[in-house]
């Protein structure tokens, strides 16, 4: 299984998208949506003699290891491990003392950097594709930056706030202008559930419109059907939302979430929503439920957001 899914290199010099799929290895659907968006471009100037791609895209399996077992992760989650200090480890570490994850990273950042390096991009945008275990809402992470916000509120779809400082080590933590040589963004989709055929059209809507954002294609070249589907699919969701909670959870500790919850459902003050060793688990105020936990592998049994 190749790392690289596709590259895809406009006649005009511009910025660097890097697309992750799977970094969850049990989350195809980025992947899938990566796949047909660059058999779409290969196809592009042939539909369209006008269009004209700037930049460069390059989309990539992120944990190859975990994808061939149909796994979330195999030694660790690869969505927690982005911390510049692990980072740092990992890099210095020889290759026969590092776990699968660690592999994972290290063989990331040197594809990454070798196309920094052969494309000199004026700069990098990270655009992380993940689906959730449970249905009910499409979402969007950003980090404090006012270019991640601006890129994430064209997804159309709720933006979470708040999250990135909460949930360390994620890819939005690592891929900011401290950790590269040039200006970096980054930005999370989720899509929908894992297994939704209607999640890999979403993840592909957000590919197109984040190329559209950052000036890789021309807004005249975009199809309305992209912001139609993730338009249509957000109606009656928050328009901005803010993490409030997170119920982090050990395998020790039993735990199993109440079976019916989706994202952005709405949680009463005193409601019962999972049990673990200690008997039930109610939520202490009025709320929405986002990111239930319905699979084995994971720390964070679920997350409680308020509309902002």
């Amino acid at each position: 299984m190749d790392r690289l899914i596709g590259r895809y290199t406009g006649t005009k010099k511009g910025p660097l998208l890097v697309c992750f799929g799977s970094i969850h290895g049990n989350e195809p659907a980025g992947t899938q949506a990566l796949e047909r968006v660059f058999q779409m471009l290969k196809e592009e100037p042939s539909k369209n003699p006008a269009f004209q791609f700037v930049g460069r895209i390059i989309g990539l399996r992120g944990n190859l290891r975990a994808i061939q077992k149909g796994q979330r992760y195999l030694e660790k989650d690869l969505n927690r491990q982005w911390t510049a200090a692990n980072v740092a480890r990992i890099l210095q570490t020889q290759e026969e003392d590092l776990v699968a994850e660690d592999l994972e990273i290290r063989e990331l950042l040197e594809v990454i950097h070798a196309e920094i390096d052969s494309y000199q991009p004026e700069k990098l945008i990270v655009l992380d594709l993940h689906t959730t275990t449970a249905a009910g809402g499409i979402f969007v992470i950003v980090t404090d930056d006012a270019e991640s916000l601006r890129i994430g509120k064209e997804l159309h779809a709720p933006v979470i706030q708040s999250l990135q400082p909460s949930v360390e080590g994620t890819t939005l933590h690592y891929f900011n202008s401290t950790n590269f040589s040039i200006p970096t963004v980054a930005v999370c989709f989720e899509s929908g559930q894992h297994q939704e055929p209607i999640a890999v059209s979403r993840a592909i809507a957000a590919i197109i419109n984040c190329l559209r954002t950052i000036g890789c294609v021309h807004p005249s070249h975009i199809e309305n059907k992209h912001d139609q589907l993730l338009q249509t699919y957000s109606a009656g969701l928050p328009k901005v939302v803010k993490l409030i909670f997170i119920h982090r959870i050990q395998p020790s500790d039993n735990f199993a979430m109440k079976l019916g919850y989706h994202n952005f459902q709405p949680i009463k003050k005193g409601e019962v929503v999972a049990v673990d060793k200690n008997g039930p688990i109610q939520v202490e105020e009025d709320c929405l439920m986002l990111m239930p936990l319905y699979q084995k592998q994971g720390n964070d049994g679920f997350f409680l957001v308020k509309e902002v």
